[in-house]
């Protein structure tokens, strides 16, 4: 499983990670992004691939 975290102090709410992997992130009701629970290592690429979309770079994928 991959862990993905989204540093609330950090985000902004930009939302680029929910344009780009609309399955594996969320806006919050504050506008935080949250990532979906139970994401497996074949959605690795696109995980990283919505962190590095992140203009903040608040989201690390392990």
């Amino acid at each position: 499983m991959l862990t993905i975290v989204v540093d609330r102090a950090k985000c902004e709410g930009y939302g680029q990670c929910v344009l780009e992997s609309e399955d594996l992130f969320e806006l919050d009701d504050d506008g935080v992004s949250v990532p979906t629970s139970g994401v497996g290592d074949e959605r690795r690429d696109d995980a990283e691939r919505a962190a590095d979309m992140c203009p903040m770079q608040a989201i690390t994928v392990s």
